[in-house]
């Protein structure tokens, strides 16, 4: 099953190039397995045959990362040169490093390693399988940034429209809106200001293939104004021979006309 020897590509894998996945469940990951051993990535980490990732073997040099494309997790072989390993670690940190670094060493080289060796996690060269799989996919995940919390809320004048549970509110209380109502009011929201023709809100709102004509955009947004009250209706402003804008400031009277 054994690929390619040192500064090679190693791929064990007897399945299709569409299948992703390894033999224990885990998602492929492009390893990249830094070592001066003359053999193959079996010799330094055995249970590597047994998992479906792709391992790049390059020489445990600082240079290693420009020689190479990006990759998911580093393996660093440090079983016969604790102290090289060491120096090596720092040097990849300091270079901006952002993979995961993983130590490979021997059962006596563990009393060793210290937060000093600015590595991610350790393996044992003897590790089964499992636990390789398990150690590099909780590697790679944990390097992936969380995603920031997209808001679900707009606030605008008083009126507050939540997404996420399809409600929107003025001045605390429910409005009870009709999907589209909801969705026109929500589009027009986003885009606080901008000037819409009816055309461009039923295409925006309605979609492509509403065969209706743009009349049902001014009952809609009649609808609506009626619903946010006389304090809120003038939110929904019209802007004569165009179309309707959202308008954060209060629009003297004699500047709007009715839908």
């Amino acid at each position: 099953m054994a690929g390619m020897g040192p500064l090679g590509i190693l791929n064990f894998s007897n399945k299709t190039p569409n299948d992703a996945r390894t033999p224990l469940g885990g998602t492929m990951s492009h390893i990249l397995l830094l070592t001066n051993s003359t053999g193959t990535s079996v010799d330094v980490l055995p249970a590597l045959e047994l998992l479906n990732h792709r391992v790049h073997i390059l020489p445990a040099e600082p240079t290693a990362l420009l020689e190479t494309d990006p990759c998911d997790i580093v393996l660093l072989d440090a079983r016969k040169d604790l102290v090289g390993a060491r120096s090596l670690t720092q040097l990849l940190k300091a270079t901006g490093l952002s993979a995961p670094l993983m130590l490979i060493l021997t059962e006596g080289g563990m009393a060793a390693v210290s937060s000093a060796w600015a590595v991610d996690d350790i393996l044992l060269e003897s590790a089964g399988p499992a636990e390789v799989e398990a150690r590099i996919r909780l590697g790679v995940a944990r390097a992936v940034p969380e995603k920031e919390d997209v808001p679900t809320e707009i606030r605008a004048a008083g009126v507050v429209i939540d997404e996420a549970s399809y409600t929107a509110r003025v001045n605390g209380a429910a409005l009870n809106l009709t999907f589209k109502e909801f969705e026109l009011l929500k589009y027009l929201a986003q885009h606080p200001g901008r000037v819409f023709t009816r055309q461009q809100l039923l295409t925006e709102v309605w979609g492509y293939d509403y065969y209706g004509g743009t009349r049902t955009v001014d009952v809609h947004v009649r609808r609506l104004r009626a619903k946010l009250g006389a304090d809120h209706e003038n939110l929904i402003s019209t802007v004569r021979n165009v179309g309707y804008r959202l308008t954060l400031v209060r629009q003297p009277e004699d500047e709007l006309t009715e839908a």
